[in-house]
């Protein structure tokens, strides 16, 4: 397994599925089209971009590249690494028929390709002695006053505003959202002055 800085952003679960054993990294699914419409999951990618940066790794179909392409443009420009893999024909053996244009999806490529494509963007490994950190809980979020307290309403929407997200997540979006870029030392550490600097290290946690 690959450990990289970056967060590798996919289309599909299968994709996500697919690129679980290869990288220790946080990667998200964009649930295809929906991420057009999806402002929570748009605002977790834009904050990853920001604090660690992201490489698209997205089908060689038509389809992708309109999600590869609208992604790109609604992240600051720089933090954005592209990655593609080719164009081979063929269909996965879930399926029962091909895509419209009979190409493989990322979760069709070889281990090979795919490392082989994300390592060509660009993403920087990170060294093996690198600690893997355990993701946030609720019970976390109730230590630091984010639930089940008098103010902690008041508490979430002004740490979420903050931290650059939507401040009507659901609480449960919210831990995973806070998962991929924080610990709860981190916002002990910052005395919940919403000023926590996100953390360096890797998971591989779903939104």
């Amino acid at each position: 397994m690959i450990r990289i800085k970056e967060a590798i952003i996919v289309e599909g679960k299968y994709d996500r599925m697919r690129l679980i054993p290869l990288f220790d990294t946080a990667i998200i699914e964009t649930g295809g089209f929906r991420v057009f419409s999806d402002k929570e999951k748009r605002a977790v990618i834009q904050q990853l971009a920001k604090t660690r940066g992201i490489v698209l790794l997205t089908d060689s179909d038509g389809a992708g590249l309109v999600i590869r392409n609208y992604l790109k443009g609604a992240i600051a420009s720089g933090s954005v690494k592209q990655a593609y893999v080719p164009q081979i024909e063929g269909k996965e053996r879930r399926k029962e028929q091909p895509s419209k244009q009979g190409l493989l999806g990322v979760e069709g490529m070889t281990d090979e390709i795919i490392i082989n494509a994300v390592l060509r963007s660009g993403a920087e490994v990170i060294g093996e002695n690198v600690e893997k950190m355990e993701p946030l809980s609720k019970a976390d979020l109730y230590e630091l006053g984010l639930t089940g307290q008098e103010n902690s309403a008041q508490r979430r929407k002004e740490l979420l505003k903050k931290l650059g997200f939507p401040q009507y997540m659901t609480t449960n979006a919210m831990l995973s959202a806070l998962s991929l870029l924080y610990t709860k030392e981190d916002l002990l550490a910052a005395g919940m002055r919403h000023t926590a600097a996100p953390r360096s290290r890797t998971n591989n946690e779903q939104i």
